[in-house]
């Protein structure tokens, strides 16, 4: 055997004689020689990860952003001005903000662990005629695997031996239900890995049953592996407000850089001291850098964060918080987040009809419906012996099954059988309680199911004797069946009604529901159990679609978000699930066959009329997820198992399944969903929006509080007037405005309308024309307002440091109201004006402050300022209190659009 990439995808298609020949190995297994040898040759049995990245260079990585090396470099020039505490302060940020970002990166790193984590650590071979247990990464192509229910498989396995054998394969390609395992081989060569019944998979678990198999890849060469190379190649893109931040970064610096020369240029003209002028130009600039944004930044995402946890979704990436809000297609998948992942009976037929039941998951609490009538089952668990056809078919259905339904903790739970704790649930709703079943037949035999003979019967102590009750496969069932239980009673069943009932379940299987028939035959004997039966009716169940998601789906398409379904189940059942839901916009189903067929280019032309993706692989979902980015959608993806993982760290947004999600998938993707409900997701990205929109006031409130700055000291540069402010008092305003003020403006109140608007286009900026424009307003007006205090002042003949003080006063009067102001860009700053506690507590008290630096002595030199007169407080109040009226003005224009595109 030279190597063990023996076309994996085609070892399914092959004869098992062909496969011992290739493989050189025999029913008795390797030999202990022969084992060693190909263990050297092709490794050993586990996943390698690609070169780590040093933890020393994911922190110098932090570094290599734009705002950051400003925020070093104001660190330095605060320092070098003597204002020891804002450089420590904006030194504590850069900190907080690059620590965070490490810590983020390198649990991003941990994925290719958890997946080696779930490698089986033991597996038991035959060699040389032996059964031995052996480490898992001693096994080797050829070893001949036993396969035990409850065993982890440790290698990819073609299958020789299966006796009622069944894999739970959910992790590995997302099929929901235990898949039924065989030994024929297939025809296809390009079936899906759900349908391949003859291979067993590493990774995954035996539900039931036995088997033996022949290992045919280990390592890297198996379907875990290539999903291990996957997650090697995916590349976690950096979030559009990354981006844009660093955008803003790099403008902030060319503006910091023009001013300095600017400044220092003019000072020169007008013959002023280099020293001197340079100083001051340092400090102008210095208040052009939001110094407090990275932790405006980080606050705002953190506090989103603990919005979250309350709205059961966890972020593992902070910055990923506000990529929610950009959100414009939710790639989810099915089971247990669009549905509940817990069987429920849907549909009986029984006595020539149909009978709807009501009511979702494992909680007995339900009705039944004949078409619009609610049918009265409050007196049928009054019968000491059921007598209407309802009761008899639920009883029989439960007291044929083995499973049990608890309430743990509040919650209801089946222990067992998923399908057969459906018809237990079924039968409580209408008060026929298992427990008391089983007291009042107790049971006495079984013949049990087998995947050959389709069925299952038990056989009960009555009051009239031994009774058997079956389910099964209808057409099986009603094989078994000479009679049938109607509203009058029994009745003979002729072919005529034998071809009603199969259309019935025709009919059932086509909405997706699994269907069942349940029958009786009394007189019974383990001998004639299953002959001469009496047909009771049909029960169809299925995982129905949570009741929130769909009005969590519709709630996305007001906010312009499309839903697509991606799963590993049937097409029949994701699109019966998906028409439950209203997801079939377009109607476009492909399954990964069809998938596979398509070139990049007509996966892009299409992706957008597609609705669902059914029966797909690993590689599809990472596929179809690069084709929605490259048609620029910002792509959150739902999944729970390890197949899900490349596909979650290549999303926008990965959001894994905290309750049945597997530890790989939580590690690749940004966020944990608490309950695994889709309506959280919808929920987070509510929040995410939130952040963007708290971060974009922070934005536009500071950078209009600079422009108006920067504008009153060229303002008086050009006018060739004194500079109206000293190098402290820029630094104060700077302070004032980007402390507190700031920081209360991140933690803003939501607004209620944020899911009835469209994604924000994530390339567009964090500014929009509008908003830059109503910016510019309030910055002109503030530079306005206060050149014209400045010069009125000078004019009337007062100090040139009472006109300094007065105007540096006007200023941070000026921001204060501007705080308010920019809550909304949309709304009048009489909407809800003081929702915000934060920030009343700011404003007071920085007024508290400002108070202390204009009246206490100790404070008066250092800032140059005088105790006001009241005509000096009414002067400088009305001045700052015009600012506020022309904003509204500005808001008002821009919500005609005649400021330019909004958001």
């Amino acid at each position: 055997m030279a190597d063990q990439r023996l076309a994996c995808g085609e070892v399914h298609t092959i004869p098992l004689e062909m496969l011992w020949l290739h493989l050189e190995s025999s029913h008795a297994g390797l030999s202990v020689a022969e084992a060693a040898r190909r263990k050297a040759l092709f490794g050993p049995n586990e996943l390698v990860a690609a070169k780590k990245i040093s933890a020393l260079l994911l922190l110098l990585e932090q570094f290599k952003n734009t705002l950051i090396l400003i925020l070093l470099g104001a660190t330095a020039i605060s320092a070098f001005l003597g204002h020891g505490i804002e450089a420590t302060a904006i030194f504590i940020i850069i900190l907080f903000a690059v620590i965070l970002g490490f810590i983020q990166d390198y649990r991003a790193e941990r994925a290719i662990e958890a997946l080696k984590k779930m490698a089986a650590p033991l597996a038991t071979v035959r060699r040389e005629g032996q059964e031995i247990e052996i480490p898992g990464q001693d096994l080797v192509p050829g070893d001949v695997l036993l396969l035990r229910a409850g065993n982890r498989i440790a290698g990819d396995a073609r299958l020789f031996e299966a006796i009622n054998l069944k894999t739970q394969e959910a992790s590995l390609t997302g099929e929901s239900q235990a898949l039924e395992k065989n030994c024929q081989e297939l025809p296809d060569p390009d079936i899906s890995l759900a349908d391949r019944r003859n291979m067993v998979y590493a990774g995954t678990t035996i539900a039931t049953g036995r088997g033996q198999a022949i290992v045919v890849t280990t390592g890297m060469q198996t379907e875990f592996g290539k999903i291990a190379q996957l997650l090697q190649t995916v590349d976690i893109s950096r979030t559009p407000l990354q981006e844009n931040l660093d955008k803003l970064g790099k403008k902030l610096a060319q503006s910091a850089l023009l001013i300095i020369t600017l400044i220092v240029l003019i000072g020169l003209y007008r013959d002023q001291a280099f020293i001197d002028i340079l100083v001051f130009g340092i400090a102008l600039a210095v208040a052009v850098v939001p110094e407090a944004l990275p932790a405006v930044v980080t606050i705002s995402l953190a506090i989103g964060v603990q919005r979250l946890v309350n709205r059961n979704a966890l972020m593992r990436r902070l910055a990923a918080a506000e990529t929610l809000g950009s959100t414009t297609v939710i790639c989810s998948d099915k089971t247990g987040t669009l549905t509940r992942d817990e069987m429920t009976t849907r549909t009986l037929f029984l006595a020539g009809q149909f009978v709807q039941i009501t009511g979702a998951g494992y909680e007995p609490v339900g009705s039944f419906m004949l078409g619009d009538e609610i049918l009265d089952v409050s007196a049928l668990s009054g019968q000491k012996v059921a007598e209407d056809p309802l009761s008899l078919l639920l009883q029989a259905a439960a007291l044929v099954s083995d499973a049990k339904v608890e309430r743990v903790d509040g919650e209801w739970r089946i222990k067992g059988d998923p399908t057969e704790g459906a018809l237990i649930v079924a039968a409580a709703k209408a008060g026929w309680h298992k427990n008391e079943l089983d007291s009042a037949f107790p049971r006495i035999a079984e013949i049990p199911f087998s995947s050959e003979a389709k069925r299952m019967t038990t056989l009960h102590t009555s009051s009239d004797g031994i009774i058997a009750f079956g389910k099964g496969a209808p057409e099986v069932i009603l094989r078994s069946c000479i009679r049938q239980m109607t509203g009058d009673g029994e009745k003979e069943l002729d072919p005529a009604m034998r071809e009603t009932i199969l259309e019935a379940s025709r009919r059932m299987a086509k909405d997706s529901l699994r269907v069942l028939a349940i029958a009786r035959r009394p007189e019974a004997s383990l001998e004639n159990a299953e002959h001469d039966m009496t047909f009771l009716g049909l029960a169809g169940m299925n995982d129905p679609p949570r009741p929130e998601a769909l009005g969590a789906i519709q709630t996305c398409g007001s906010a312009g978000i499309r839903v697509i379904m991606i799963t590993g189940d049937h097409p029949l059942t994701a699109e019966a699930i998906a028409r439950e839901l209203g997801l079939l916009k377009s109607g476009g189903i492909v399954t990964g066959n069809e998938l596979e067929m398509m070139d990049e280019q007509t996966l892009e032309d299409r992706i957008d009329s597609i609705d669902i993706f059914a029966r797909v692989a690993p590689e599809h979902k990472l596929r179809v997820v690069a084709a929605l980015q490259k048609k620029g959608h910002v792509v959150a993806m739902t999944g729970d198992g390890v197949n899900d993982a490349p596909a979650l760290k290549k999303a926008d947004i990965g959001v894994a399944m905290g309750i049945t999600g597997t530890d790989v998938a939580k590690d690749a993707a940004a966020m944990t969903l608490l309950d695994d409900n889709f309506s959280s997701i919808v929920a987070a990205v509510e929040e995410g929006r939130g952040i963007f929109e708290n971060i974009k006031k922070y934005l536009a409130f500071v950078l209009s509080c600079n422009i108006g700055e920067i504008g009153l000291m060229a303002g008086a540069a050009f006018m060739g007037l004194p500079m109206p402010l000293t190098a402290v008092q820029i630094l104060y305003v700077n302070l004032a405005t980007d402390g507190l003020i700031a920081l209360a403006l991140a933690v803003d109140p939501h607004g209620s309308d944020l899911m009835r608007c469209r994604p924000r286009k994530p390339r567009s900026g964090v500014l929009s024309p509008a908003l830059i424009a109503l910016m510019l307003v309030g910055g002109i007006w503030s530079m306005a307002v206060n050149l014209a205090l400045f010069y009125w002042v000078l004019r009337s003949g007062r100090p040139l440091a009472e006109a300094m003080a007065m105007t540096f006063i006007s200023l941070v009067l000026i921001q204060f109201i501007k705080a308010y102001n920019f809550r909304s860009d949309k709304l009048s700053v009489m909407h809800r004006p003081f929702a915000n506690r934060w920030l009343n507590l700011a404003i007071i008290w920085e007024l508290i402050l400002l108070v202390l630096v204009i009246y206490w002595p100790f404070m008066q030199v250092p800032f140059a300022t005088f105790d006001l007169s009241i005509r000096d407080w009414l002067l400088v109040v009305l001045a700052s209190l015009t600012v506020s009226p022309v904003l509204e003005c500005a808001k008002w224009m821009k919500g005609r659009g005649w400021l330019g595109a909004t958001d």
